[in-house]
């Protein structure tokens, strides 16, 4: 046990009326349209419709069974509140906790065989909370019984691959989503490799993946079995709290609002001091609703726009205020739009989304204010753009890190000079500032390529503040 866990377990031991103390996990890391149709003739928007899908299924593994003094009692509430919140939403969940390696394998591999025999456009939810580890930049979700602390390879004979074993083993609905969530450390613990932690990772297609804290750093968790911890107590909240009319991709954004806001603000110090700031990855084209069913709209016709309002909406004003938000491209704007809907329309369903662009708008908006950033107004127009690209670019408006490697990756066969290689360079540079550290490292290989020792230096460097271990299969040779 280290230092600092001691002191974070005396701390809130000490506390009044806390009557909880505080365990970290360590988990390693793993490498890696237009308006709605009913508003389409009068207004495009940026981003394509979000759609309700169809099956939804969960399969949650929660292991607190590990040698002391890394067992984790609070993994198994995680999973009962996960799974009582997940139910209320309609999905289909299979809930375990203290799994052996063979019955993880096994627990996946069933349902990976339900997912495939479903429809196109399932909603599909992985979820695990535990320990792990990370092997040849492959993150391991370490099964029950494993001392998380042994040699990295004897870990590594007692875990699931979460690449391999599960994103992409599991199906990926066409139409649908794949999100997995890890409720772990990105810290080490491996006697071996104590400074490694989980990966930083990029999304494929179709799959949102979210862990409960950022690269290096600890996730708390009670050392208690009647109390969550505190990124899955705030994704069960904002499930049960959340309007129908959010996304799945705001739920998880607002569960590390969420997160953030109630460890920056708690009372005990230490876990101040410890906040967690939740990473997600975002690889999805289709948005997911919370609401099972889509809401009935009503007809078109001569009676004009009022009466195509579905239900989402309190006014033909507020759709029309929403659908200029969601096509805004530009971060400055977005900010100032999302503002203003949340004060315009504070009872709104869609505040809360609203909320969302604001943060992520707020953000890249502060980035491109600093001038060394290589993107300007005109890189985020949208004229005479394909939708698939106008909805990258509503993305990386919003902070998404990864649509803006996506936007940027496009550049990179036009980047031998010229306005191809400003661009690409820019793009690249934006997604790494938002976090993107495999984009930042794409960067530093771009550089040493033109000899610019000293620029390849800066984003090799932040890529590794950023969590990321390049792969044994890339060019790995860090200077």
């Amino acid at each position: 046990m280290t230092e600092e866990t001691r002191r974070a377990q005396r701390a809130c031991a000490d506390q009044p009326g806390q009557g909880r103390r505080l365990r970290r996990r360590e988990l390693m890391q793993w490498p890696a349209a237009a308006a709605t149709s009913w508003m389409a003739p009068r207004l495009a928007g940026a981003l394509p419709s979000p759609q309700p899908g169809g099956a939804r299924l969960a399969l949650l593994i929660g292991n607190r069974d590990y040698p002391p003094p890394y067992d984790l009692p609070s993994m198994g509430k995680n999973v009962k509140d996960l799974e009582d919140a997940l139910a209320r939403r309609g999905f289909e969940v299979s809930a375990h906790v203290d799994m052996g390696l063979a019955q993880m394998r096994d627990a996946i591999g069933a349902f990976a065989q339900r997912v495939a025999g479903v429809g196109d456009d399932a909603v599909v939810f992985f979820y695990f909370s535990g320990h792990g580890s990370q092997v040849d930049a492959e993150n391991l979700l370490v099964s029950a019984n494993t001392n998380p602390a042994s040699a990295l390879r004897t870990v590594e004979a007692g875990s699931t691959v979460l690449g391999r074993d599960v994103v992409r083993r599991l199906p990926r609905p066409a139409r649908g989503q794949l999100i997995a969530v890890i409720d772990a450390c990105r810290t080490g613990l491996s006697s071996s490799s104590p400074a490694d932690g989980l990966n930083q990772v990029e999304a494929p297609q179709g799959c949102l993946i979210v862990f409960s804290t950022g690269a290096g750093k600890p996730a708390l968790a009670p050392t208690t079995d009647t109390i969550s911890t505190f990124f899955t107590a705030a994704l069960v909240r904002q499930i049960n709290q959340a309007s129908d009319e959010l996304t799945f991709s705001d739920v998880m954004r607002l569960a590390k609002l969420d997160t953030q806001r109630t460890m920056e603000n708690h009372p005990v110090a230490l876990v101040r001091e410890f906040a967690q700031y939740p990473f997600i990855a975002e690889g999805t084209t289709v948005p997911m609703l919370l609401a099972r069913q889509a809401e009935p709209v009503a007809a078109q016709g001569p009676a004009g726009l009022a009466d195509a309002v579905p239900q989402r909406y309190g006014s033909a004003e507020e759709a029309r205020d929403w659908q200029a938000l969601q096509a805004t491209t530009w971060p400055p704007d977005l900010r100032r739009r999302a503002e203003a809907f949340m004060t315009a329309y504070p009872e709104s369903k869609l505040r809360s989304a609203a909320l969302v662009a604001r943060e992520g708008a707020g953000e890249s908006a502060a980035l491109l204010a600093r001038g060394d950033i290589r993107l300007f107004r005109s890189s985020f127009a949208t004229d005479g753009l394909a939708e698939r690209d106008v909805a990258e670019l509503a993305r990386a408006a919003r902070g998404d890190k990864d649509a803006a490697a996506r936007i940027g990756r496009r550049w990179a066969t036009r980047a031998d000079s010229g306005p191809g290689l400003s661009r690409y360079e820019g793009w690249m540079q934006y997604a790494a500032e938002l976090g993107n550290g495999i984009a930042s490292y794409e960067l530093a290989l771009h550089y040493r390529r033109l000899d610019q020792p000293l620029a390849a230096a800066r984003w090799d460097a932040h890529s590794r503040q950023l969590g990321y271990t390049p792969p044994p299969s890339l060019d790995n040779r860090r200077k």
